[in-house]
């Protein structure tokens, strides 16, 4: 469907993305997610043709965006983080001025769009008098007019109160039924509720892409017994140990491979046969914060054992 191919962004000398790669198939669901700075928006404009990447493509559905832009951007929605509304205009006047923009037949276009994001009772008043969550779902709506197979949204629930966040929430679902859906959050339970994959930046690179249901599986046991600085060396000795990390004194982050109910067994058989107290032995519950935390962090601060 979609196919980010070494985007790289410069603005004089300074790289604001580099060598992103990534695709993403129909129906996904897929936040990106990074610190302000990160590059999120950078990524948007370039992926909706709006600014032209210094080097790499974008492909949809097979065309390239450089190439032929009306084509590819006919196949796309994009909702702004700031939505250029027109606030003297009523609902129904702006999405069939946006229709009669896209060159669509404006009559049905509008009708669904409203429908879809239910908008029928404020479908003849002015944009001024909606509140935020009604402008969000009016941003939405001219961003599907066209029924789009991609469809990139930019902070969709900011500032939206729990009642209309849940709205959103359940009409980008429904819209994943027929698009693909890119969004773009600072709000990990969004992400969390919604999508199927997530895509970390960090200072305009790419550091993780991982489907949710993969990155929340662990591998690593939290150990916690004396401080003692051999024992990282003692536990990594074990076949199935791939790494330990000294958390904090006391307390080790153990990767491990293979069968976990073996490697946690081996775990605590070598530190009780080194005389070793073993205070607990748990496997890590890893959430999206934790990870987002993880792999944005500029840098480790920990001491680490890499197994051979």
């Amino acid at each position: 469907m979609l196919e980010a191919v070494g985007l790289t962004r410069r603005y004089g000398d300074f790289l604001a993305v580099s060598d992103v790669s990534f695709s993403i198939g129909q129906s996904e669901i897929v936040g990106l997610l990074g610190h302000n700075g990160a590059g999120k928006t950078t990524i948007m404009k370039m992926l909706t043709g709006y600014l032209e990447p210094s080097s790499g493509r974008v492909m949809v559905d097979g065309v390239n965006l450089a190439e032929d832009p009306k084509a590819v951007q006919s196949r796309l929605g994009y909702l702004p983080e700031n939505l250029p509304l027109y606030p003297e205009l009523s609902v129904f006047d702006y999405l069939d001025y946006a229709a009669e923009l896209r060159g669509i037949d404006a009559r049905s276009a509008v009708r669904r769009a409203i429908e879809a994001t239910e908008l029928e009772s404020k479908a003849l008043d002015p944009i001024a008098t909606l509140s935020r969550g009604f402008k969000q779902r009016l941003g939405v709506a001219q961003a599907i007019l066209h029924e789009p197979r991609l469809l990139i949204l930019d902070e969709p629930t900011n500032g939206l109160d729990p009642s209309q966040t849940e709205h959103m929430r359940s009409l980008i679902q429904r819209l994943a039924e027929s698009a693909t859906v890119i969004l773009s959050t600072h709000i990990m339970q969004e992400v969390d509720a919604i999508c199927d994959r997530a895509i970390i930046l960090r200072g305009g690179e790419l550091v993780l892409d991982e489907r949710l249901s993969d990155l929340k599986e662990s591998n690593r046991f939290l150990v916690r017994s004396h401080d003692d600085p051999a024992l990282p060396g003692l536990i990594g000795q074990l076949d199935c140990v791939t790494e330990v990390r000294t958390e904090s004194p006391g307390c080790y982050g153990v990767a491990v491979r293979g069968d976990l109910d073996r490697a946690a067994g081996a775990i605590a058989v070598a530190v009780v046969t080194a005389s070793h107290p073993l205070y607990e032995l748990s496997l890590e519950r890893r959430d999206l914060e934790t990870v987002f935390r993880d792999v944005t962090a500029a840098g480790k601060t920990t001491e680490v054992f890499h197994a051979a």
